[in-house]
């Protein structure tokens, strides 16, 4: 049976998340700051589309991306080198969260609803959520958005309008995360595209081992100024 927090109620353990569909541990409760950041540092996010309530969810096993493992393909590694391609971080992060929403093609709707991009804006302004952005001509082509706390970061949500813009965006995040001591992204669920640059599954119960200690890395907040070499 499905727990439904009321307000101010505390998250369940994860191990009571269900295996069918995998991962789903509650529902209700609401997308305050205070509320966001506690579950992602018990290694739980919300996810939900329209006419749900808030869902949470802890699935096992859990896609992550050391991020010494990164893979950069000889055609991505050109795509950096030659086309023009510029990362920037936290310029435009309400233009990356909405290109985010819109629907991929081939899909009908999104789970990044109005109520959701508010959220994470709001969190971004408190300097817990960053966004990574592909910057082409002058035009925003791809980019990505998370949330960092002390040293781990957890990812969300990436768009493409070019041609391995959202790789790229995601190779600029790996080498910003190494410059500042990150080890580890979470991304979730497994994809194929993030199989393919090196992201894998690992037990929920390591997951939640690592992230135990990196959520608690006095890391200051606010908006990010690249560090990377």
């Amino acid at each position: 049976m499905l727990t439904f927090l009321s307000p101010g109620e505390s998250f369940p353990p994860v191990e009571r998340a269900l295996k069918d569909p995998n991962g789903l541990l509650c529902a209700g409760a609401d997308l305050s700051p205070a509320r966001l950041l506690e579950a992602y540092r018990r290694g739980i996010f919300p996810w939900y589309s329209g006419g749900q309530p808030i869902l949470w969810w802890s699935p096992d096993p859990r896609m992550v991306l050391f991020c010494d493992e990164l893979k950069v393909s000889r055609s991505l590694g050109k795509s950096i080198r030659n086309k023009g391609f510029e990362v920037r971080i936290d310029s435009v992060f309400p233009r990356v969260i909405k290109a985010c929403s819109e629907p991929r093609k081939g899909e009908g709707g999104t789970w990044l609803s109005p109520e959701m991009q508010a959220a994470y804006v709001t969190l971004h302004r408190l300097g817990h959520a960053h966004s990574f952005e592909t910057w082409q001509g002058g035009r925003l082509v791809g980019g990505l958005y998370g949330v960092a706390i002390g040293r781990m970061f957890y990812g969300e949500s990436m768009f493409s309008r070019a041609t391995d813009a959202s790789k790229v965006a995601l190779a600029g995040l790996v080498g910003e995360l190494r410059a500042r001591g990150f080890p580890l992204i979470d991304c979730q669920q497994r994809t194929p595209l993030l199989a393919s640059l090196g992201a894998r599954e690992i037990p929920r119960r390591q997951f939640l081992r690592r992230i135990t200690a990196l959520v608690n890395y006095p890391e200051p907040m606010g908006k990010w100024v690249r560090v990377q070499a």
